[in-house]
């Protein structure tokens, strides 16, 4: 395994790490599948304008199925439209970028703020570790799902509000992940060494102890990535998620579930890319672990 004693990586040679660690994934199979996976959806999402048959918004020709052509125009619809006439195919492009917009942005936002926490608890101790603690364990106790039900119903559905509500779920996770890295690694030489040589708590808790602990998080953040494109999806279904129009994975399924039966492949397309975007954020953190476990 890494050697966590190590001096902390300086900030010229982090790049350079992080370029390292990136080539590392051809030592794992699966890591590459997962990172083909997640590539495939970036590049999606990216090239949206570009790769979209259709806009996703338009009205064309309802109740097509997958390989009709269109019937007032060029084109045909690859996976078919719902029953207002929307190419699924285009819905389901454009609805990559609401995904990878706010789930990366929810997660981004849950680390910055559990990281914050378990670094001062796990240094600090005392009561302020008491404090923030009791607050982690008591926000834990409640069932995630009615929480974010909670703070949606009562805020509103919102891109803002979904970042806030999974914020809010999931930071108490990430720092008791931290403290129990910060509890061990604030005890190595290099930490003593920074503390006498007079640098700040935050300096040493920053540069010294988190750049350290830097693989189990990685790991993490890759299956929470998962967990919280779950969440959106389920949002969504559940109609707190984004307003329509604008396309939504969870939003299509829940919009399209009455018709599964006659239509199933409303249903099935947006499950697929879910499911799909989910597998390469989970193979991913096993692959990561696979090459952590190597070193």
């Amino acid at each position: 395994m890494t050697d966590i004693s190590a001096p902390a990586p300086s900030a010229g040679s982090a790049l350079l790490r992080a370029l390292k660690s990136f080539a590392l994934l051809r030592e794992s199979g699966v890591a590459m599948v997962g990172a083909g996976l997640v590539g495939f959806w970036i590049l999606v999402a990216i090239f949206a304008p570009l790769v979209s048959p259709f806009d996703p918004l338009a009205t064309l020709q309802p109740l097509a199925k997958p390989g009709a052509d269109y019937v007032k125009g060029g084109g045909t619809f690859l996976l078919g439209t719902d029953l207002l006439g929307r190419d699924i195919l285009s819905r389901i492009i454009w609805g990559s970028r609401t995904v990878l917009i706010y789930a990366p942005l929810a997660t981004l936002c849950a680390y910055t703020v559990g990281i914050i926490m378990g670094l001062a608890a796990g240094y600090y101790r005392g009561w302020i570790d008491d404090v923030l603690s009791r607050l982690s364990d008591i926000i834990l106790s409640f069932p995630v799902l009615v929480l974010y039900v909670i703070i949606i119903a009562t805020f509103g559905a919102s891109g803002l509000n979904i970042v806030l509500a999974i914020t809010f779920a999931s930071a108490p996770g990430v720092m008791r992940i931290v403290r129990g890295l910060v509890l061990d690694l604030r005890n190595r030489d290099y930490v003593a060494a920074a503390q006498t040589r007079g640098e700040s708590s935050w300096y040493i808790m920053l540069v010294e102890i988190l750049p350290n602990a830097r693989g189990p998080l990685i790991v993490d953040a890759c299956l929470r990535l998962g967990y919280v494109i779950i969440t959106i999806g389920v949002l969504g279904f559940l109609g707190l998620g984004l307003p329509p129009p604008d396309p939504d994975w969870g939003g299509m399924i829940n919009e399209y579930r009455g018709m599964a039966m006659s239509f199933p492949h409303m249903i099935v397309f947006p499950c697929i890319a879910i499911s799909s975007l989910i597998l390469g954020f989970n193979l991913l953190a096993d692959g990561l672990r696979e090459i952590s476990l190597r070193d």
